[in-house]
């Protein structure tokens, strides 16, 4: 539990892992061109599939949704993948490289202990579990989180409420929500968190700034995560 700690759950693909590095994989089979826009359509797929999924009220893991999410993408593309190149790739899916950004977080991590780092995500245990351990980038500095948090026990997917609900549960802070900080770089992940009271802070990787217009802004942006720590302590520091 966090106890009087703040909590920073951080959001795993697309915040710490970076989903467009399984361009890589793809690159053996279809070039470099087209394995980059494969791996775009294949997130971008995979995020719409837990969207309608929770306009459905339905639930499938996301090891299901991440591979018919691929599949998708691959019909799109008009090329092919057997079932065993189709596995292979979502073998090489828990062991995506983290962003430029992300080592000097750890270091940061290492050196204030008055943060709950958690891992929060729609991934299922078996997948964050893993990345954990076969991540080339990750794995090393996997015990930096104190906890894992996914959506699995609550059924559904961000932005649901009930997801952000669970997180604070698990890390002892229902009722506390303010001392929890969802740090994320997908926009609806921040707005979908807003909405039940917790603090947010944006990874605005390409510097163009906050672009949704459908709720308020994050509580604070950085330009990567290796500005986290001292962007929210600057910003706990102002409310003394």
């Amino acid at each position: 539990m966090a106890e009087n700690n703040i909590v920073l759950a951080f959001d795993a693909y697309g915040t710490l892992l970076s989903t467009e590095s399984i361009a890589q994989k793809l690159a053996e089979h279809f070039g470099q061109e087209k394995a980059t826009t494969i791996a775009t359509e294949w997130r971008k797929y995979q995020l719409e599939y837990t969207w309608r999924l929770n306009s459905m009220n339905k639930y499938e893991p996301f090891t299901d949704v991440t591979r018919k999410s691929l599949q998708h993408a691959i019909f799109e593309a008009d090329v092919t993948l057997t079932d065993s190149q189709i596995q292979d790739l979502m073998t090489a899916y828990n062991s995506l490289h983290v962003f430029p950004d992300v080592p000097p977080l750890f270091t940061h991590l290492r050196q204030s202990p008055q943060y709950h780092p958690v891992v929060f995500s729609n991934g299922t245990a078996a997948m964050i579990n893993t990345s954990l351990t076969q991540s080339p980038d990750l794995s090393p500095h996997a015990g930096l989180f104190r906890q894992v948090v996914v959506v699995e026990p609550v059924e559904r997917f961000k932005p649901d409420p009930l997801v952000y609900q669970h997180l604070c549960e698990k890390v002892g802070k229902k009722g506390d929500e303010g001392s929890v900080w969802l740090v994320s770089g997908n926009p609806f992940d921040v707005v979908g968190a807003n909405a039940v009271g917790l603090r947010t802070c944006w990874v605005d990787r390409g510097g163009r700034g906050w672009g949704d217009r459908l709720a308020g802004g994050p509580t604070v942006v950085v330009s990567g995560l290796d500005r986290v720590l001292e962007t929210v302590g600057a910003f706990l520091e102002g409310l003394k």
